[in-house]
């Protein structure tokens, strides 16, 4: 066993180098890059400047052809005088040195606007992860216990329609229905915390003295609760997110508890089981769910990937400054070395999923032997 795991820590470089040596040649051949974007806020400038009337005349004429030295000058900048294949092996080589490169946008180090980012993503994913496994496993075990009852097809429809609607369409509807003030005013718009988080007491007043804070948390009066306010505060802006973080995992961990439950209960132990008399809660809770467990197990290993990548969307949708959201806006502004810095953080991330994935799941289950 210990050699296949050693053979698949040495695919992940094979895999990840063809994952972004596409990613990269994407990067070079999409029209509107940084060179692109440089030339015309170079010549944006220059027609400003002559549009002032200023005695200064900018090198950059907006009128005239940029010229060939300039050009080069520009394409150094971006590696953009290189081939192909030699400025991905450069680029390649500074990620080998953990060296992500600088924003073209931002100036600042790729590293620090992703561990910036990194707890608010973090944040999200472990609530939507736990969330999802709290509300799954309950949920398929009724429905394998209750199969083909009205609650089973009731809840499969639930089931179904939540594994048909993406997580940032689901947050589109839950904002306009309870936070845009059309239908309901109950949560706020976006973000992970009110303007005013800062000036919250740590801990609420007494119900006796105790005021509304803000108008900007709805329907909630602060008067009205005992608990530290600036958690009330998260919980309440967080609400709406976590719920389509968990949508993304509901569905399928309900299904395939569910399946992997009724599976066992039709094995010969657990015959056997009841033959011997044993009652139906003791063999479902002590000897079926726990072999029926075993594939949801192996997805703790998918969970790393999941917890620190973000969603780039959900993240989007309810403005949340995560990692998603900062690697959605930088293809928007086609900020490359942003793009490819967030693509190497969630590339590893996903490998390294996958073979705690095979890990877990030899772990849990004996009968595995990787070969």
């Amino acid at each position: 066993m210990t050699t296949y795991f050693i053979r698949r820590i040495l695919l992940m470089i094979p895999t990840f180098v063809g994952v972004t040596m596409i990613a990269f040649a994407i990067t070079r051949i999409v029209p509107g890059g940084p060179l692109e974007r440089e030339i015309m806020q170079l010549r944006m400038g220059g027609a400003g400047g002559n549009e002032s009337g200023g005695g200064t005349s900018s090198v950059f004429d907006p009128t005239a052809d940029m010229s060939a030295e300039a050009l080069e000058q520009l394409k150094k900048n971006f590696d953009l005088d290189k081939p192909g294949y030699v400025a991905y092996f450069l680029w390649l080589k500074k990620i080998a040195q953990l060296n992500l490169g600088d924003s073209y946008l931002k100036r600042e180090p790729v590293w620090n606007l992703i561990t910036q980012r990194l707890p608010i993503s973090l944040t999200f994913g472990i609530c939507g992860f736990v969330l999802a496994y709290l509300i799954s496993v309950p949920l398929g075990i009724l429905k394998a216990i209750w199969h083909g009852s009205l609650f089973d097809f009731s809840s499969s429809a639930i089931v179904f329609i939540g594994y048909s609607i993406p997580g940032w369409a689901l947050g589109a509807l839950l904002l306009v229905f309870l936070a845009s003030g059309r239908f309901l005013d109950v949560f706020p718009l976006g973000n992970i915390r009110s303007s005013s988080y800062d000036d919250l007491p740590s801990i609420a007043k007494s119900l006796d003295d105790a005021e509304e804070v803000s108008d900007e948390f709805g329907m909630f009066e602060w008067d009205q609760l005992s608990l530290p306010s600036k958690v009330i505060d998260r919980v309440h802006h967080m609400f709406l997110p976590v719920i389509c973080y968990m949508m993304s995992m509901f569905a399928a961990l309900t299904i395939l508890t569910k399946n992997s439950l009724i599976d066992n209960l039709g094995q010969d132990y657990v015959r056997t089981a009841f033959a011997k008399g044993i009652s139906p809660a003791r063999v479902i809770l002590l000897h079926t769910l726990r072999n029926s467990l075993i594939p949801l197990a192996t997805g703790l290993g998918h969970a790393i990937s999941i917890l620190m990548a973000g969603s780039y969307l959900i993240e989007w949708v309810f403005n949340i400054d995560g990692i998603g959201y900062l690697g959605f806006t930088s293809i928007q502004q086609r900020d490359y070395t942003v793009v490819l810095g967030v693509l190497v953080v969630n590339t590893v991330l996903t490998l390294l999923g996958n073979i705690l994935s095979d890990f877990f799941y030899a772990m849990i289950d004996p009968r595995i032997r990787f070969e």
